[in-house]
């Protein structure tokens, strides 16, 4: 277990946020805000994606990869979407600057849209609000390297949890190499999400096309680190100050970038005035390392 300092930051427009109810089965009609990008909005694309600025934006030029063919977000990914995210990742890297990629996957993920999706937080942005960004780097390499991390305090909209926080979820990463492959990246995927099904007791699936993922999870990606974490809840109502039941406090794959994203003024001064309560999120959303779901 990993011995770091969380990150949460408060966010009133996340409760205006629309999101879907439920994924799509085939035939069904809802709407798909990736279907026809508006051009204010798209920002390029393939044979096969649409890079698209998030419409609903917490974090300063937050962007999408989109399936551009209609694919669901709780089927495992396919080579071509981990080849293209790492594209992303390493044109920032040869940029000179930090990416944070996130998908996230099921319904205890914290996915709000069916169509299949990798979001992305450029690091910089992720920074805005600390004193000293330079001592700040993203959660998933810090837990890939087995290393803790060292935060400074933040201000503003943004609170550092002031104590020493052991990551109670299991999670499973891997190194990447600036040299690999599409291919080596999406056997390095279909390890960790094999690993992470066997954690959740169930039976990995043999990939192929639109195969659906047994486990929610969330997947974190850097250019240098792939990390996955099973999910079992999108989150859990906590106390507030005035000891009333708030929330839920929901958790997506930006957790694997060490930030927490709250709601409502009751979450964030609970959090902030209880380091206990975020614990007690973090050891609700995922496996516990005694194994429990």
């Amino acid at each position: 277990m990993i011995l770091t300092k969380f990150q949460v930051r408060f966010s009133p427009t996340l409760a205006n946020k629309p999101k879907s109810t439920k994924f799509r089965t085939p035939g069904e009609k809802t709407f798909d805000p990736f279907e026809n990008p508006s051009e204010g909005l798209l920002v390029t694309e393939d044979d096969d994606n649409f890079i698209v600025l998030n419409k609903f934006p917490v974090i300063p030029d937050h962007f999408i990869l989109a399936t551009k063919q209609y694919k669901l977000q709780t089927h495992l990914l396919e080579e071509c979407d981990v080849g293209a995210a790492y594209q992303c990742l390493a044109a920032y890297r040869d940029n000179g600057e930090e990416l944070f990629g996130f998908f996230n996957s099921g319904d205890e993920s914290g996915a709000s849209q069916p169509h299949r999706h990798i979001q992305f937080l450029p690091v910089d942005s992720m920074r805005s609000g600390i004193t000293e960004p330079q001592t700040w780097s993203v959660l998933a390499d810090i837990l890939a390297a087995e290393n803790p991390g060292m935060y400074p305090a933040l201000l503003g909209g943004v609170v550092l949890i002031d104590h020493k926080l052991v990551m109670p979820f299991k999670y499973f990463a891997s190194s990447i190499d600036e040299g690999f492959t599409s291919l080596q990246l999406y056997e390095s995927y279909l390890d960790l999400h094999s690993k992470a099904c066997q954690s959740a007791g169930q039976q990995p699936v043999k990939p192929h096309a639109d195969v659906e993922s047994p486990i929610s999870y969330n997947l974190g990606l850097t250019s240098r680190t792939m990390i996955l974490c099973p999910r079992t809840c999108e989150g859990i109502k906590i106390k507030s100050d005035k000891n009333e039941l708030i929330g839920p406090v929901s958790l997506n794959g930006t957790v694997l970038g060490g930030t927490l994203l709250v709601k409502s003024k009751e979450e964030w001064d609970a959090l902030k005035n209880d380091n206990s309560k975020l614990e007690h999120v973090l050891r609700s959303i995922g496996i516990t390392h005694d194994g429990k779901l």
